[in-house]
């Protein structure tokens, strides 16, 4: 599947270039939207409208200026101030000035800014006096806007200035309590460790308490996955695609969410959530990336990595790495080189063959610098194992053909493409960029990091509320945001029940213990294949095929040692005596008198169809559909009861959305009931501490709140905050959230001894 899907994206093509045409279709569609007050969906047509367009252009000051009126309505003001001064900037007309500074002293109004807010105030009516622009109709309207914000003006005249803080300063207080020295990003509760066989590891230095903070490590390299992006289509209809994917919303260089993103001005795939973003990604990687965006998104986000790994590795000390590339270049001709012998890891020289052997800077540990030093640098991504030798040929082939086209493509735009655009100014003297004589060195390096990928290529990922306001219900779900390297979490072996949880905030990882380490075991992450969600021999299949390697963590070897220990989890049960099948092809009845039998393909076929039942309600629910919606689902319900377990993760899945249909509803008390029964299954797949317990009595809180159910909100804040401080910390959302509904509910309480209404 992934061949042909990469043959199909290879036929096809992306409008990356800048297209007034394509800015034009975005500005009315959206127009249309405001119109119909739907602001959000107007604020993400104006920005692909703003991509499209050229620097300096009327296209881009009117995407600007629209974009800033439909953030005012969102309450945005701060942003909308931003893309006034953009409009301007970029040369918005003089005719349409007034109503902008208009929006602009509403802004400031609104922010707590009287005297900014009078000062526009005149710059508009000298406008007025000396450029009378628009006709008397038009005047008329201004006019009495002008005199509402003056009335606004006055009213705050005497209140403080209020500066919003930067969001830049959410995550300044997560620190580490004390620095490694070994390795500056973890805490000194870990040291790395290496073996022959299982290669570097990190172990804990004392007894770790569940929370506690181990790693905050920033990626060496990340890139936005693009989303589904349609191919160009032939014909002229539909020619722009209105699709909403993570790049419409997430700078592509810190992967901060903006409603205002700034484009780049050469290209209209990459934004950025501020002009500063947009430099430092132009200085170090997207001024050799932004002639080459269609090319990468076909090639994929695995190639686009490994370009940008080797564009940063210039801004580093990389003389060493160069030399034993281009030595093991001439030596075998267009492969790195991969020890065979397991003992071999433990000593591994960077220079070439004919330098002298110096004992004192011999790198013990791979990655490491001669001081024993493990850093976030090109050199710890450089020595990331790629497993040449147990990739398919068919995987190395697809490899080597991506990075052929891509050195293709950047021969043709001349290796100074390596060179161009940096600013010398900025880099350190030891920090000038290398660049070797051939680009064939650079493209082993990219091959070298494109096999890499598929065993240390880590997922950004987020959590995405859905739900409405109006439902004050929020559900969430785990989404890819990017695709990133991090030398560090690279160092963590795998187990199917890890003891630590990783979570992101932008390009930053932090690696929590998730349960008490004790001092000398290892630290274990969970590479996907989790003992809660798969069985033993679907985790091992998986890890075989993209990890190489056979699990034999505690949970395989527990399940391996009692291969009959029933039907799980996700199993089926009599229709007649409620007790649960069991066997392969044909599923008979555990229970004592009964004899019934069924075939395990007719349950699965029956189970397929309440999943789709299922998502049928749900989308009545997303529809607005309530009634027809909660009649479904308590159909499915009764359905699933008759043949799967209590805890099957569906039935579990029905509970949490007929809890949905309740909330939206307003009938709080049912909604409780049914969110309770999911915990149950959601208690029993992943257990009382996982961070999927704790989105779900994030929700169970949420419902208390709303339906007023003071001792029971409080109660069950209380182990929402315990369970997602170990995963997230105290800078979470959710967390925050469950706080300020637990001041609003203490509030509420009675005073002990108090009047009594």
């Amino acid at each position: 599947p992934e061949d042909e899907m990469f043959l199909k994206r290879l036929s096809g093509g992306y409008l990356v270039g800048k297209d007034p045409d394509a800015s034009l279709f975005y500005r009315e569609k959206g127009n249309k939207k405001f119109q119909e007050k739907d602001y959000m969906g107007a604020t993400v047509l104006y920005s692909k409208g703003v991509s499209h367009s050229g620097p300096n252009s009327t296209d881009i000051s009117l995407c600007y200026a629209n974009r800033s009126a439909a953030l005012f309505h969102l309450g945005q003001y701060e942003t909308c101030l931003k893309d006034i001064v953009r409009a301007q900037t970029h040369g918005y007309p003089e005719r349409l000035q007034p109503k902008l500074l208009l929006r602009k002293a509403e802004c400031l109004v609104t922010l707590g800014r009287p005297q900014e807010a009078s000062q526009t105030i005149s710059d508009l009516e000298s406008n007025f006096a000396a450029k009378p622009t628009v006709s008397a109709s038009q005047f008329q309207i201004l006019q009495r806007t002008l005199c509402r914000v003056k009335v606004k003006v006055q009213e705050k005249k005497n209140l403080p200035e209020i500066f919003p803080e930067a969001l830049t300063k959410t995550f300044e207080g997560v620190d580490l309590r004390e620095e490694n020295e070994q390795i500056p990003c973890a805490s000194s509760s870990v040291s790395l460790h290496i073996d022959p066989l299982k290669g570097r590891y990190l172990v804990a230095t004392k007894d770790i308490l569940p929370g506690e903070l181990l790693v905050k490590e920033d990626a060496f390299v990340s890139v936005l996955n693009p989303g589904e992006m349609p191919p160009r289509p032939h014909g002229l209809e539909n020619k722009w695609d209105i699709q909403v994917t993570s790049g419409d919303l997430h700078c592509h260089r810190c992967l901060r969410r903006t409603l205002a993103p700034v484009p780049c001005d050469g290209c209209s795939y990459a934004k950025y959530c501020s002009q500063e973003c947009m430099q430092q990604a132009w200085d170090r990687y997207h001024s050799v990336e932004c002639s080459l965006g269609a090319l990468l998104l076909t090639l994929g986000v695995f190639c686009h990595v490994a370009l940008r790994s080797a564009l940063l590795a210039r801004f580093e000390d990389v003389d060493e790495v160069i030399e034993k590339l281009c030595g093991e270049m001439s030596k075998q001709g267009i492969c790195l080189p991969e020890s065979e012998d397991p003992a071999q890891i433990l000593k591994y020289d960077l220079r070439g063959e004919g330098e002298k052997k110096d004992e004192a800077v011999v790198t013990p540990i791979p990655g490491c610098d001669i001081n024993g030093k493990y850093e976030r640098n090109y050199n710890a991504v450089f020595h990331l194992l790629p497993h040449t030798e147990n990739h398919s040929p068919e995987h190395k082939f697809l490899c080597a053909l991506s990075v052929s086209a891509l050195c293709r493509q950047l021969e043709a735009a001349g290796l100074q493409a390596f060179t161009t655009d940096l600013k010398p100014t900025k880099l350190k003297a030891a920090e000038t960029p290398v660049l070797c004589a051939e680009l064939n060195v650079w493209g082993v390096a990219m091959l070298r990091h494109m096999l890499q990928l598929q065993c240390n290529a880590q997922a950004i990922t987020t959590i995405q509320h859905t739900g409405s306001k109006e439902n004050l219900i929020t559900d969430t779900q785990q989404v890819r945001l990017a695709t990133a390297v991090f030398p560090v979490l690279s160092l963590l072996n795998h187990s199917c029940s890890p003891n630590i949880s990783v979570s992101f905030i932008g390009t930053i990882a932090t690696i929590r213990a998730s349960q008490l380490i004790r001092r000398g075991q290892e630290i274990f992450h969970c590479y996907g294949p989790h003992e809660s969600r798969m069985g033993v021999a679907e985790r091992r299949q998986k890890l075989r095929s993209q990890y190489f390697f056979d699990c034999n963590c505690p949970p395989c070897e527990r399940e391996r040692q009692r291969p009959s220990a029933g039907p799980g989890r996700e199993a089926f049960r009599c229709h007649r005596c409620r007790a649960l099948l069991q066997g392969d092809d044909v599923l008979s009845c555990g229970g004592p008198a009964c004899m019934e039998s069924v075939s395990r393909d007719l349950l699965v076929s029956r189970l397929q169809d309440l999943q789709r039942q299922v998502g049928a309600a749900q989308k009545r629910l997303r529809n607005g559909r309530l009634e027809l919606a909660t009649q479904l689902l308590l159909e499915c319900q009764s359905d699933a009861k008759s043949f799967l377990s209590a805890d099957h993760s569906v039935v579990g899945e029905i509970e949490d959305t007929l809890a949905q249909a309740y909330a939206a509803l307003g009938d709080w008390e049912k909604s409780a009931t049914h969110l309770q029964e999911s915990l149950r299954v959601v208690e029993v797949h992943h257990g009382p501490s996982s961070v999927e317990m704790g989105h779900e009595l994030f929700k169970l809180a949420q419902v208390f709140f709303n339906g007023c159910a003071i001792p029971e909100a409080l109660t069950t804040i209380q182990k929402a905050e315990k369970v997602l401080l170990v995963h997230y910390g105290p800078w979470n959302d959710e967390i925050r959230e469950l706080q300020k509904m637990k001041s609003c509910l203490l509030d509420l309480l009675p005073i002990p001894g108090g009047p009594k209404e």
